[in-house]
This record gives structure tokens, sequence and C-alpha cells, in this order.
């Protein structure tokens, strides 16, 4: 089992490569003056896919590499993570978003500040957190429940499917992942999601990844900045911990 010193590692270093990574393309594509401005969508998708691709394979040795408060969770009812050990990974992965997130803005302060002189200046928050494209709660979190079954139950029926050499159960000393393939098999189901998924909230499926770097959005001295908008920050919290709840209950009836 893996160290209470190698969890805070492991996990701060990985969710920081993960929001670097993420919120990085979000500024890419979003900010003046950036030579992806523009690219969309699908540059999005795929950038996110990668940032779980560099943070995970950082941190498997170390941590098993969760990165997501709601990967963790479902991985403790699935019985793959000690609960006592939880708080800890939750707490890592906090710190690993914030740590990011500071320094996404960092290698883009010239754009940001750019960005604040234009006659139309772009929002920011959604470099650093989602927002719903139609605001109905109820249907916001439905939709995060959703696509959170769809990155945590499949992960952990990762560690069953030994037909693609996946040889170890969720929680064994590889990692949640099983072997270094399912690192890739994740970063490409997470560009699936974003694909599929990801239009009406923007997929946050990861509570670390959207409140840290929200947190980061109100407290840095960002021009112009606009609201944090944290009326809407309790969905991509909810939402991925009751699919994290649900995929552990699903994945322990099917084994």
């Amino acid at each position: 089992m893996y160290s209470n010193a190698d969890i805070v590692v492991g996990e701060v270093i990985g969710t920081a490569i993960l929001i670097l990574f993420g919120a990085g393309v979000c500024a890419a594509v979003t900010l003046h003056y950036s030579k992806a401005k523009g690219a969309g969508w699908v540059v999005i998708a795929f950038g996110w896919g990668m940032a779980v691709l560099a943070g995970a394979y950082t941190a498997a040795p170390l941590s098993g590499g969760h990165l997501n408060p709601a990967v963790t969770l479902g991985s403790a009812v699935a019985g793959g993570t000690e609960w006592s050990k939880v708080p800890l990974y939750v707490l890592a992965q906090m710190v690993g978003a914030v740590i990011g997130a500071v320094l996404a803005w960092a290698l883009y302060y010239a754009q940001f500040a750019t960005n604040a002189e234009q006659s139309k200046a772009q929002p920011t928050l959604g470099i650093f957190s989602t927002a719903p494209e139609i605001r109905k709660p109820a249907a916001n979190l439905v939709t995060e429940i959703i696509a959170t079954i769809g990155l945590v139950l499949p992960l952990l029926f990762f560690g069953q499917n030994k037909g693609i050499g996946i040889g170890q159960v969720p929680g064994a000393h590889a990692g949640i992942y099983g072997s270094g393939i399912n690192v890739l098999l994740v970063a490409l189901l997470v560009v699936g999601i974003g694909l599929s998924l990801g239009g009406p909230t923007g997929y946050a499926i990861n509570p670390a990844r959207d409140l840290g770097p929200r947190l980061v959005h109100a407290l840095l001295p960002i021009p112009n900045k606009g609201s944090s908008d944290w009326s809407y920050s309790w969905i991509p919290v909810a939402g991925p911990l009751i699919g994290a709840v649900l995929s552990g209950l699903v994945y322990n009836a099917a084994f």
C-alpha cells in the first residue's frame, strides 16, 4: 500500500500537472494572442485527455494516480482504497489543483493581461472552472452524475478486464489502473466523455478540478475577471461525488 507521504507527493504533483495542462488548453483556445485561439471543443477535449495521461502517469507509481476525489471515493466504495486514506487523497488533490491553476495563470500571464485590454474581453472563469450552457440545477446535477459514472465505473471495471492485459483489481499496488496501458485507455476515455457528454456542463467529473481552480480564479489579480459563479460551484462537487458512489455500488453488485 502507498505511504501517506507518497500519497501526498504523488497526488499533489499529478493533480497539478492535470490542471496545468487542462486549464492551459482552455486558456490557449480562449485568450487573445494565443496561437491556439478559437481552436474549439475538440482541441479542449483532447487537451484534457492528455492532461489525465500526463498527470496519472506521473503520480501512479507514488499514489496510484487518482487525481480526482470522485475516483478516490468510487475506489473506496468498491473496496480498493482504504477509507482512512480518502481525506488525505482529497486534500492532496485540492492542493495540487490550486497549484496547477496558478501555474496555468502564470504561463499565460501576458495573455490574461492583454485579454483585459481588449474591447471584447473574453470571460476567464471558463479557463479555470466549468459552467452550464443552460442553467437548470437539477438537469446540470444529473449531467455531472452521469458523466462521472461514465468515468469512474469503466475505471473500476478496467481492473477486471484481463483480456486486454489488465491483471490487477482497483487499489492494487500498480494503482487503480492495473497497468500502464490503462492510463492511456483512461485518457482516451476522458476524451470521449468530453466529446460525447461534455456539452451541457463542461464535464467537471472531478470536484478538485473545478473547486480548486475556481478558488484560484476568485483570489488571483486577474483584470476584469468577472464573477467566480459560486452559486453554481456545488454542482461540479456534488454531482461527481454522487456519481462516484453509484459507480462503486454497481461495481460491488457486479463482483
